[in-house]
C-alpha cells in the first residue's frame, strides 16, 4: 500500500511539476520571441500547484518530513516522545479528515453552481474534490502512522 501511494502521489505531483516547468518555459518563450503570451498560464499554473501541493501532502507526512521543533526532545523520555507522536498524529489525522470532508462539500457546491477559473473558464469542483481525497487521503496517513508507531527518530516515516 506504502509503494502504491508513493508511486501514485508521486507521480500526480511530478507531472503536475513538469507541466508547471513546462507551461513557464513556453509562455516566456513564447513573450520573448513571439511577443505573445499563453493566455491563462497564471491561471493554470495555480491550478497545477494545487495538485502538486495536495498530492505531496501525503507523501510529506508519511516520511515525516514535517517542519518539527524538537529542540526539547533530547530532554523528554521515550515514552514521552511515544506519546506526544500519537497525539499529534490523531489530532494531525482528525484535521486533515475534517478539512477533506469540508473540501469534498465545497466541491459538491462548485459543481452544482457551475463555478469556473476566471479567464479560462475551468471546472474548479474536480480540483476540489481532488484537495478533499487528498487530506482525507494523508488523514489516513496519520492514523496508519499511531497504528504503526512511524515517524520517530528511529524510523523511516513508518509504514502504510
Amino acid at each position: 500500500m506504502k509503494r502504491l501511494l508513493e508511486a501514485s502521489c508521486g507521480l500526480l505531483a511530478g507531472l503536475a511539476l513538469f507541466s508547471i516547468m513546462a507551461l513557464t518555459f513556453l509562455d516566456v518563450s513564447g513573450r520573448k520571441l513571439l511577443d505573445h503570451s499563453i493566455t491563462g498560464s497564471l491561471e493554470l499554473t495555480e491550478l497545477l500547484m494545487v495538485v502538486v501541493i495536495f498530492a505531496s501532502l501525503p507523501l510529506v507526512s508519511l516520511r515525516g518530513e514535517h517542519v518539527v521543533f524538537d529542540s526539547l526532545d533530547s530532554y523528554l523520555p521515550d515514552t514521552v516522545r511515544k506519546v506526544q507522536r500519537i497525539i499529534v498524529n490523531l489530532i494531525c489525522a482528525i484535521a486533515l479528515i475534517g478539512l477533506g470532508w469540508l473540501m469534498w462539500r465545497t466541491g459538491g457546491d462548485f459543481s452544482e453552481s457551475r463555478e469556473t477559473t476566471a479567464q479560462l473558464g475551468i471546472l474548479k469542483a474536480p480540483f476540489v474534490y481532488g484537495m478533499g481525497i487528498l487530506c482525507a487521503l494523508t488523514g489516513l496517513v496519520h492514523l496508519s502512522l499511531i497504528v504503526s508507531g512511524g515517524n520517530d527518530s528511529s524510523s523511516d516515516g513508518g509504514t502504510l
